[in-house]
């Protein structure tokens, strides 16, 4: 399967272990595959000439990653909280190009495992609306998660030419 192209239409290939996190009053999934590890707030430091929602790059054990705020990406509030974390994942830009990245997010609240059944396609929001980074909607304890593909929420092209040395 092409990196790029959405499964949304197909839920078995979405059914697994997904991290809920929630931005503002939302909650959202990400595949637990994609996610490397969850740290706490640290420094991050600004680069110029980067989208609003690009927040700068943090050192990780050495390692120099780019740092979204997914709230803002979103169009959510973006108020840093005692919970505030950075979701650390690892972002397929094509076949054999892998990146880590940050994604800022309100909190973190639990890794649930989602059936086929659980899983309904991403609903019609019009032609003006872009929803290609929604893979579907879950029903999970009576709420409608939605899961984001991490792939799709930042455009390649972002990381690609402002990132190209990592």
């Amino acid at each position: 399967m092409d990196t790029m192209t959405s499964p949304a239409a197909n839920p078995a290939q979405l059914a697994g272990k997904h991290l809920t996190v929630v931005l503002g009053e939302e909650t959202f999934g990400i595949a637990v595959i994609q996610v490397r590890e969850i740290i706490r707030m640290q420094k991050i430091t600004p680069v110029p000439q980067m989208p609003d929602f690009v927040k700068g790059v943090i050192n990780l054990r050495g390692r120099v990653i780019p740092v979204i705020d997914l709230r803002m990406k979103f169009n959510l509030r973006a108020d840093l909280g005692e919970r505030t974390c950075v979701v650390v994942v690892q972002v397929n830009l094509g076949p054999d190009k892998k990146v880590q990245m940050g994604l800022i997010v309100d909190r973190v609240d639990e890794v649930i495992n989602i059936t086929e059944a659980d899983i309904e396609p991403t609903p019609e929001f019009g032609v003006n609306v872009d929803h290609a980074f929604l893979l579907g909607m879950a029903k999970v304890k009576g709420q409608v998660e939605t899961l984001i593909d991490i792939n799709r929420v930042v455009a390649p092209e972002v990381l690609e030419s402002s990132f190209a040395q990592n």
